[in-house]
């Protein structure tokens, strides 16, 4: 997520954390714990979850295009033994054009 370049003023970064041990869980909280279940195929019940969303976020470096934005989101949960990760894309998936990228080996992910 470094790529991103905020600097031209356009985009923005913002966060919700969902504390959800011994409290009612909202419905995106439970979507959540709905997709671990499903793609993991394991019992999961969130303790606590964060939702990071980058909204209409140009590519690094923005001096050059501020048109092609995109937005995504990770979202980290965990039940307090295991921990996952969501990583989530508008549809049609990353948008950037990595060949105007100042380096070409990009990758989406994590490690």
């Amino acid at each position: 997520w470094d790529n991103a370049d905020f600097s031209r003023g356009v985009g923005t970064t913002f966060y919700q954390e969902f504390l959800t041990l011994n409290t009612a869980k909202p419905p995106f909280v439970r979507d959540v714990e709905a997709k671990v279940r499903r793609y993991l195929r394991s019992s999961y019940s969130a303790a606590w979850t964060l939702k990071i969303t980058w909204e209409k976020a140009p590519a690094y470096a923005a001096r050059t295009d501020t048109r092609r934005t995109i937005t995504y989101q990770a979202v980290l949960t965990t039940d307090g033994f295991r921990s996952y990760v969501l990583m989530l894309y508008q549809e049609g998936g990353m948008q950037w054009d990595y060949t105007r990228l100042t380096t070409t080996n990009v990758l989406i992910g994590y490690t």
